[in-house]
C-alpha cells in the first residue's frame, strides 16, 4: 500500500504532549497486555498493588498468587481478541517507527497479510513521510513529545483503487514503548462532502459556477504565487447582463426563463471552449446572479483577447432561442476589463467590470465597452461631489457671482442674472454645469434653490439700499422644475420678499423652455401664482427645446432669452465682412413675435460689438455676455451700477 499526502496537516490535529506517570507502587513481574480501546487507545500496564487505590482494589479481597497469575492471562487473551477482533484498523509500533503487530482490519484495509506487516515501516504504509509537517509531528510523537497525530491521508490500494483514511497516532504508556496507530477509511465522507461542495459552489438552473466559486477563482488567481512563477501574470474578466431578460420572466414565466439560462449557458461555454483552443487553460464560465454572468480570463495576453471574446459571445447570442416551443431573442450587454494581476484585487476588478458593463448598456446595450480610466474618474469624481453636495450647503460652500443685463439702447444695467459657485475644498471652484444635475438628481436642488434665492434677494436689495439714486437693478434667478413639485416655491418665494424687503418686480425667474413647455397642473399653478404676485417669469434657452409657439401665449412668461447658439451667428465673416443671413432672418421673427405677444427678449453670449449692433438694429431689448462682463462678485457690480465701471455697448 502507497499514499499521497492531501497537504499540511490542519493545526488542531497536533495535540500538545499529555503527561502519563507511571505508578509509585511496584509492578507485578508479568508485562500486561495492552488495552486497546477505538477512541483513547492506551495500555494498562498496572498490577496489584500493595496499596488499595482504585474502588475495584477495595471491592475486591485479596487474592492468591496462582488465581492473580490465572486473572492476568485472561485478561492478556481478552485483550489480544478486542484487538484482533476491533473493526477499527490498528498497529502496535515501536518507537522506532517499525510495526509489532497489527489486527485483521489494518491488513484489510491496505490490502495485505496480516503477518507480513510485522516489521515493516508504519510510516511507508500510512504515507506519514511525504510532508515535512506531518513527517516532524509523527517523529515528536514517536519521542514521546506530542501526545496524538491525526491527519488524512490518500492511500492506494493494491487492486489499483484509491481511498481516503484518517490516520490517528497515539502514544502508549511510557513502558511500553510504543505507539498505536489507528487508520479510519472515510473515503465515503470525503465524496459526499465533494458532491456537497460541489452542490454549494454551482448554480442549480445553469450548473454553472456560482458567484461563490467564481470569487474563490477570482481571488487564487489574485494571489502572487499564481503569476509570478509563470504566465502572463495579467487577468481579463468579460461581466455580462443579458438585456430585456425581466420581459421574458414577466411575460412567459420563471420556468421558460430559468431554460432560458440554461440556453444561454451552454453557448458561454462553447464561447469559452474556443477561446481556450490551444492554450493553457480556458475561460471560466460563471453565473453571479439573475442575468448575470462572468467568463474570466488567466494569463490573459492584453486587452485584444479580451475584445475577441466578448465579440464571440455577441455572435453567438444573437442566434434565436427555441425554447418549449417559443422562439427567443436576447442580446448582451458586456463590460471588458484587462489588467495587470499585481495591479488590482477582485474588489477593484468588480468594480470596474460593473462600471464597464453600466456603460455598454447606456452607451445603447448589445454591445461591449472596454475600461476607460479617464471615463471612471469623471464617475469617480461626479459620485464624490454628489455625496458632498447637501453637507456643502450646511457648511457653506457655495457663493454667488453676477453678470450684467444691459440695456441694446443706452447700455444701461437693468439687471443681473445670480451664477452659483461651489468653492470645492479639494476640486477648486466649481460651475453650475458641474453640480447642478447632481442636485437635481437627488433632491438637494431645493435646498440649494431655496439658498440661492434667498442670497440673491438680499443682494439686490442691498444694492437698492446703498444706491437710492439709481434706477433699481433686477436680480434674474435660476429655478428646476424638480423646486417646483418638491416644494412651495410659491411661499418661499414670498417669504424671501418679505424677509429681504424686495419689489416682486424685481425678482425674474428663469426656467428651461422644456421645463415650462408642455407645463400643467402644479407647476403651470406655480407659475401663476409668481405672475400674479408680480415675479418676473423667463424661458432660458429659447429655441433649442419644444419651441411650442401656441402655447407660449398661454404661459404667465414675460421675458425670452435666446440661446446663444442664434447670437454666435451673428459674427462677421472676415472675409466679405457679412453675417448668416439665416440666422438673423430667424432671431429676427423671434423678437417681432416676441414683442407682439407683449414680451420682452434678450440675448445671450454677445461676445463682440458687432453682433450688439445687428441684434439693436433688429430690435433686441437686452443683452447678456462677455462683451459686457463676466460674472463678478457683487462689489464689480456696485462699481457699474456707479458708473466707475461702464459695460461695452
Amino acid at each position: 500500500m502507497s499514499g499521497t499526502s492531501d497537504g499540511q496537516v490542519p493545526a488542531a490535529d497536533l495535540v500538545r504532549p499529555a503527561v502519563t506517570k507511571s505508578d509509585s507502587q511496584p509492578h507485578s513481574h508479568k508485562k500486561a497486555s495492552p488495552r486497546v480501546d477505538t477512541h483513547t487507545t492506551c495500555v494498562d500496564t498496572r498490577t496489584t498493588r500493595t496499596e488499595p487505590v482504585t474502588s475495584r482494589a477495595e471491592a475486591e479481597p485479596p487474592r492468591a498468587p496462582n488465581e492473580t497469575h490465572r486473572t492476568d492471562e485472561l485478561e492478556d487473551r481478552t485483550f489480544r481478541a478486542a484487538f484482533d477482533a476491533a473493526p477499527v484498523a490498528m498497529a502496535v509500533v515501536d518507537r522506532e517507527g517499525l510495526v509489532v503487530t497489527a489486527n485483521d482490519a489494518l491488513a484489510a484495509l491496505l490490502g495485505a497479510g496480516r503477518d507480513g506487516l510485522a516489521g515493516r515501516i508504519a510510516a511507508d504504509l500510512v504515507d506519514l513521510a511525504s510532508d515535512a509537517r506531518t513527517w516532524h509531528a509523527y517523529r515528536e510523537v514517536l519521542r514521546g513529545r506530542q501526545a496524538r497525530l491525526r491527519c488524512t491521508r490518500r492511500l492506494k490500494h493494491p487492486d489499483g483503487h484509491s481511498l481516503w483514511a484518517q490516520v490517528t497516532v497515539s502514544p502508549l504508556p511510557e513502558e511500553e514503548r510504543a505507539v498505536l496507530v489507528s487508520v479510519c477509511d472515510i473515503s465515503a465522507r470525503r465524496e459526499l462532502q465533494a458532491r456537497l461542495r460541489h452542490l454549494q459552489m454551482h448554480d442549480p438552473v445553469t450548473r454553472l459556477p456560482n458567484r461563490t466559486l467564481f470569487f474563490e477563482r477570482l481571488s487564487a488567481a489574485l494571489e502572487a504565487e499564481a503569476y509570478e512563477e509563470s504566465g502572463t501574470g495579467r487577468i481579463g474578466l468579460c461581466y455580462l447582463d443579458l438585456d430585456g431578460f425581466k420581459a421574458v420572466n414577466d411575460t412567459l414565466g420563471h420556468r421558460i426563463g430559468d431554460r432560458l439560462l440554461t440556453a444561454v449557458a451552454e453557448r458561454l461555454t462553447r464561447c469559452a471552449d474556443e477561446a481556450g483552443h490551444a492554450r493553457a487553460a480556458k475561460p471560466l464560465v460563471a453565473r453571479l446572479g439573475g442575468d448575470e454572468f462572468a467568463l474570466l480570463v488567466e494569463d490573459s495576453t492584453g486587452t485584444e483577447q479580451l475584445a475577441e471574446l466578448a465579440k464571440s459571445v455577441l455572435t453567438a447570442l444573437q442566434a434565436p432561442f427555441d425554447i418549449s416551443g417559443q422562439r427567443l431573442s436576447v442580446s448582451a450587454s458586456i463590460g471588458v476589463v484587462e489588467r495587470h494581476a499585481a495591479d488590482t484585487t477582485a474588489t477593484a476588478l468588480m468594480q470596474a467590470a460593473d462600471t464597464t458593463l453600466y456603460w455598454a448598456k447606456a452607451d445603447g446595450k448589445s454591445r461591449w465597452t472596454l475600461f476607460d480610466p479617464e471615463r471612471n474618474a469623471h464617475r469617480m469624481t461626479r459620485q464624490a461631489l454628489a455625496s458632498t453636495l447637501r453637507p456643502a450647503i450646511e457648511k457653506g460652500e457655495f457663493a454667488l457671482e453676477y453678470q450684467p443685463l444691459v440695456g441694446m439702447e443706452d447700455g444701461g444695467v437693468r439687471g443681473v442674472e445670480a451664477l452659483v459657485r461651489w468653492n470645492h475644498p479639494q476640486f477648486g471652484t466649481l460651475t453650475p454645469n458641474r453640480f447642478i444635475g447632481l442636485a437635481e438628481e437627488d433632491g438637494s436642488i431645493v435646498q440649494l434653490g431655496r439658498w440661492v434665492l434667498a442670497a440673491a434677494c438680499r443682494q439686490a436689495r442691498r444694492w437698492q439700499l446703498d444706491h437710492p439714486d439709481v434706477p433699481p437693478v433686477f436680480v434674474s434667478v435660476n429655478v428646476a422644475v424638480r423646486q417646483v413639485w418638491d416644494s412651495d416655491l410659491v411661499a418661499d418665494v414670498a417669504a424671501i420678499l418679505s424677509e429681504t424687503g424686495l419689489a416682486p418686480h424685481l425678482l425674474q425667474l428663469e426656467l428651461t423652455e422644456s421645463a415650462v413647455m408642455g407645463s400643467a397642473g402644479r407647476p403651470l399653478q406655480a407659475l401663476q401664482a409668481l405672475s400674479d404676485m408680480g415675479v418676473r417669469i423667463a424661458i432660458d434657452d429659447f429655441g433649442t427645446g419644444y419651441s411650442n409657439l401656441a402655447y407660449l401665449s398661454r404661459l404667465p412668461v414675460s421675458v425670452l432669452k435666446l440661446d446663444g447658439s442664434f447670437v454666435r451667428g451673428f459674427q462677421y465673416e472676415e472675409a466679405g465682412d457679412r453675417a448668416n443671413p439665416a440666422d438673423e432672418v430667424i432671431v429676427e421673427a423671434l423678437i417681432e413675435l416676441a414683442h407682439r405677444l407683449g414680451l420682452t427678449v434678450t440675448a445671450e453670449c454677445v461676445e463682440t460689438a458687432g453682433q450688439a449692433s445687428r441684434l439693436r438694429r433688429i430690435g433686441c431689448d437686452t443683452g447678456q455676455g462677455w462683451l459686457y462682463s463676466r460674472p463678478v462678485a457683487a462689489d464689480r457690480i456696485s462699481a457699474l451700477l456707479t458708473g466707475a465701471d461702464c459695460p461695452q455697448t
